[in-house]
């Protein structure tokens, strides 16, 4: 069996999902926006696909599948997956129609559908960058949040609490809009306080398995919305946690959502359960290390599984506590040094702490950047301990940064636990 896999050139993935794809024994192609070097060598594994035209590259896999069957394919983020709908009706395979993917990655029409099948969502407007700030933000009731339509990872998520605030944000949310090339418009919506969790599962005809909620004990209340810390299983009581799983089953349903990962994200608070976002595509990152399931399979092993309709009733997840630490950037700057590793890894509970970002890289803090330093990983006796264990590690951390100057190097500064100090 083969299955295509579509993974862009920047995504972290690779590793976990061609360690899954060893442990299966199939056979994996990876589809990528570049043309790989070793192609040559081994023409049925690579292919070059264009994923800003998901009719185009599914015509390039349909002339490729006649030489080599695929029987499943997957995308890995809000992009390639709404590829990966259209390569799978091309080839006549099971998974999500394009229109309910391209619904959950486009926030326009995903707050139209959700607001159309009376899913609870923050009351919203979209509006063209060129319209006026000032009088959009005239008739805002705040504090509201901005958001471009098209990008993750809370990619210039901003809140505003007035109107001169709300202008400074628009401004800035156009330059970044402008600087992705992404769909020119701004999605404005009313700020919804709370407690946020995120739902990971999987769809199978129709129906919502979770696999897990994740606690995100670490306030998410602006100016910018980076993610930290994720922890399971979740404390909320039992009523709450099956308000949001109820929630998040009928936003699924009303956008069309029939097969493959989801993960959601939803917030909690006297009124009810609301839903920010939901995609048709596991948890980012290397967040899925988190998550271990009976007989050693990972989150992308059990995707893989799915997709190729193998059986999955019997694979259950660990139920161990456990998280992870998405160590936020929070300087620009050319990372120099990272200091305190060892120390960091010897905290107990600690399983690892990866790095993805190398000496000398670029550094962008949201909301301009979409990437983190790296993760950390904790399972511990209970999910109180597994977040002791993540905020420990990650004060042991000392991230060495210069920082960007107009006139020159300046001298490095010093990134500690999320907070700069700089000389």
């Amino acid at each position: 069996m083969r299955v295509l896999l579509l993974l862009p050139t920047t995504s972290y993935r690779a590793p976990e999902f061609l360690e899954a794809a060893g442990r299966l024994r199939i056979e994996l192609t990876v589809g990528a926006e570049e043309r790989n070097v070793l192609t040559a060598q081994n023409p049925d594994g690579y292919l070059a696909l264009d994923f800003d035209d998901p009719e185009h590259a599914a015509k390039t896999v349909l002339g490729f599948a006649h030489a080599h069957p695929i029987h499943a394919v997957l995308g890995v983020d809000d992009q390639t997956t709404v590829v990966a709908a259209s390569i799978a009706r091309q080839l006549q395979l099971p998974g999500n129609s394009p229109e309910s993917v391209e619904a959950s990655r486009d926030k326009r029409l995903m707050r139209e559908r959700l607001q159309s099948g009376r899913v609870p969502i923050p009351a919203f407007r979209v509006c063209a960058v060129d319209e006026d700030p000032q009088r959009v933000g005239a008739a805002i009731t705040y504090p509201c949040v901005l958001k471009p339509t098209k990008l993750a990872a809370s990619q210039g998520v901003m809140r505003a609490n007035d109107a001169a605030g709300f202008v400074e944000a628009w401004e800035r949310l156009v330059r970044i809009v402008h600087a992705e090339k992404t769909a020119p418009e701004i999605l404005i919506e009313s700020f919804i306080p709370g407690r946020e969790v995120a739902l990971e599962g999987l769809v199978d005809h129709g129906q919502l398995r979770v696999l897990t909620l994740f606690d995100k004990p670490d306030p998410l209340d602006g100016p910018f919305f980076e993610e930290t810390i994720y922890v399971r299983p979740s404390r909320l009581a039992e009523a709450e946690q099956r308000h949001v799983i109820d929630c998040a089953t009928q936003a699924i349903q009303v956008l069309g959502l029939t097969t493959g990962p989801v993960h959601a994200e939803l917030r909690i608070n006297e009124a009810g359960v609301w839903l920010i976002e939901v995609a048709a595509r596991p948890i980012g990152g290397h967040c899925s290390r988190a998550l271990r399931f009976n007989l050693g399979i990972s989150l992308e092993e059990l995707v893989l599984r799915q997709a190729l309709g193998l059986d999955t009733r019997a694979i259950q997840l660990d139920p161990t506590p456990s998280g992870v630490m998405m160590i936020p950037i929070p300087q620009a700057g050319t990372l120099r040094d990272v200091v305190g590793l060892d120390e960091a890894t010897a905290v107990p509970g600690i399983e690892d702490v990866l790095l993805n970002t190398l000496r000398g890289q670029t550094l962008t803090p949201l909301p301009e950047g979409s990437t983190y330093l790296g993760f950390i990983f904790a399972r511990a006796s209970s999910p109180e301990h597994v977040e002791e264990a993540l905020r420990q590690a990650h004060q042991h951390l000392r991230f060495v940064v210069e920082p960007l100057s107009e006139a020159g190097p300046r001298p490095a500064a010093t990134t500690a636990a999320g907070s700069c100090v700089t000389s």
